[in-house]
């Protein structure tokens, strides 16, 4: 049997100081005529083997667009995208993507749903039962793995979602605004569930969010960019303890540096927007 989990056992894995994935010089743009768009504009990033890293910043400021690029959806127009080494030219095994939208199969159960992509690598159908039975226990959908995505709430809907991308066991976890639409309990409880994955595997996870409690909550750094075009504002380590506190101090005095340089990028859109 193929034991994806063995990492479980040992704990969680030390971050590498060399990076896994490598962002150089990386502009976006959009058309080629006086209409053209800068969505991202020389973008160099660096995020070691392990870390937890999330991208904030305003609706506008290339987020997605950056994560779309490190997956191999879009391609920079300018600069260079490396994972591990490899120069990213389009999607792959190394990375699995999570969006907002859960964009599950109607029509197939929970552990359908979640062995999906073993079964199109071809693995034997012993391994594949193996590592759906394992992922539903940590995810805590045994009980709902005969179910269908429309008996689902959102949160257990998202949960399958996640169940999916790491039953594929990609070393690197794009994450596009996950709990964007959930209501704030089940927000903070699959925020729980991710950091407890997270540390239990050593996956190295690049997380878009708009919210900035989000980004303290989960992140060893938090990566703000700025208001179109997206260029990198500041790159600021949490060094809290997990778990946080949002009720403490260091918490919220690192919330109101945040949401400094947020609204600053927000106050700069709404004039861009007034004029124009």
């Amino acid at each position: 049997m193929i034991d994806i989990w063995s990492t479980l056992q040992a704990g969680p894995v030390a971050a590498s100081p060399a990076a896994h994935i490598s962002v150089k010089g990386v502009s976006k743009r959009y058309g080629s005529d006086d209409t053209a768009v800068n969505a991202v504009d020389n973008v160099t990033l660096s995020i070691p083997r392990g870390q937890f890293v999330c991208l904030l910043g305003p609706s506008g400021c290339g987020k997605s667009t950056l994560l779309n690029m490190i997956a191999g959806f879009q391609a920079p127009t300018v600069g260079t995208i490396t994972v591990d080494g490899k120069p990213v030219v389009a999607p792959g095994p190394d990375r699995g993507m999570v969006f907002q939208e859960y964009a599950l199969f109607p029509w197939m159960t929970v552990e359908n749903n979640i062995a999906f992509g073993l079964e199109i690598k071809g693995l034997a159908k012993a391994d594949i039962k193996a590592r759906v039975a394992v992922l539903m226990e940590k995810l805590k959908l045994a009980e709902f793995a005969r179910r269908f995505p429309k008996d689902l709430s959102g949160g257990m809907r998202q949960r399958v979602a996640i169940a999916r991308v790491l039953a594929l066991d990609p070393p690197v976890l794009l994450m596009d605004e996950p709990f964007a639409a959930l209501d704030s309990l089940t927000r903070r409880t699959l925020q729980d569930e991710l950091l407890r994955l997270w540390s239990e595997t050593g996956k190295t996870v690049l997380f878009v969010t708009h919210s900035i409690e989000e980004s303290i909550v989960l992140a060893d750094r938090v990566v703000v960019m700025t208001y179109r075009p997206g260029r990198i504002k500041a790159d600021i380590k949490v060094k809290l303890p997990r778990p946080r506190d949002g009720a403490s101090l260091p918490f919220n005095e690192l919330k109101r540096e945040l949401s400094n340089l947020v609204m600053a990028e927000q106050t700069r859109h709404e004039a861009a927007e007034m004029k124009g």
